[in-house]
């Protein structure tokens, strides 16, 4: 069972006998002799997708939930079910659409190295790559002579997805985009 100030962004632990996957970790210490460190942890249910915030000490102890990380690719949309093929066996694992709510932006079919999450052979949850290639579906025309570090423009993926780019991308161009943060990182 791994302690509160041993725990990792991405493990799967229980809280409240429902497996969570954990979001972020902040610690703080505090200032008097003798205190020990809070840990603020951010949790995402793999079954209901809410949200939970647990504040503990580093020596408090959380159930580690038996999970498989497989690699997959996305294959197809099918109504509200994503698809996705699992790279070594070739099976298939299907997630509703409600499931997907803040990584559909970054899905484009063939994208390669996302990890499934299986509990019991079911896939709970994916997680994305931390930098994604997309290709440009519509931006404003480049202008000549900008400069790296000048302004930006908003430009579409083909999700759907806007993020704001240097002047001198154009139209058809990959990027690399931070699935993190949604922000461009750098020409691909």
């Amino acid at each position: 069972m791994p302690k509160a100030s041993e725990i990792k962004k991405g493990e799967v632990v229980k809280v409240d006998e429902i497996p969570h996957v954990v979001k972020a970790i902040e610690s703080k210490s505090p200032s008097s002799r003798g205190a020990s460190t809070i840990y603020k942890i951010r949790f995402s249910s793999l079954l209901s997708r809410q949200k939970k915030e647990v504040s503990c000490k580093g020596d408090e102890h959380f159930q580690a939930v038996d999970c498989e990380r497989v690699p997959v690719q996305f294959s197809y949309l099918d109504g509200g079910q994503f698809f996705f093929m699992n790279t070594s066996d070739y099976s298939q694992y299907g997630l509703d659409r409600a499931d997907l709510e803040e990584q559909l932006p970054f899905l484009s079919e063939g994208l390669l190295d996302i990890t499934a999450l299986l509990i019991e052979e079911q896939l709970v949850a994916i997680e994305l790559p931390q930098a994604i290639v997309m290709e440009i579906a519509d931006t404003a025309p480049a202008i000549k002579g900008a400069s790296a570090s000048a302004r930006t423009k908003p430009a579409t993926m083909a999700t759907g997805l806007v993020v704001q780019v240097p002047e001198y991308i154009e139209t058809g161009e990959p990027i690399k985009i931070n699935s993190g943060t949604g922000k461009y990182m750098s020409r691909a």
